[in-house]
């Protein structure tokens, strides 16, 4: 009966232990920047971050030679077409 006091007394803590929820797993962060904002840095020029009339936001790349393009623009004209060699 000695053995069993102490295997009754944990026994309530061992079935809340077994019933308690793990927290759910939190989804990783992408950690990949944008390729356009990265291009235009490359080419040494500077983000200037903006807002359309919706509230959508986009970016302008201000380049060294004194021209500002839309950064997707920029890196879409610079890259090789689709498919080509």
């Amino acid at each position: 009966m000695k053995t069993l006091k102490p295997l009754l007394a944990t026994l309530p803590a061992f079935l809340l232990a077994a019933c308690a929820q793990n927290p759910a797993p939190q989804p990783k962060a992408v950690g990949m920047a944008n390729p356009a904002s990265v291009h235009c840095v490359k080419q040494g020029g500077k983000l200037l971050p903006q807002k359309d009339a919706a509230g959508n936001e986009y970016a302008l790349c201000q380049l060294p030679d004194g021209r500002t393009v839309e950064e997707w623009t920029l890196f879409r004209s610079q890259q090789p077409a689709a498919g080509a060699p």
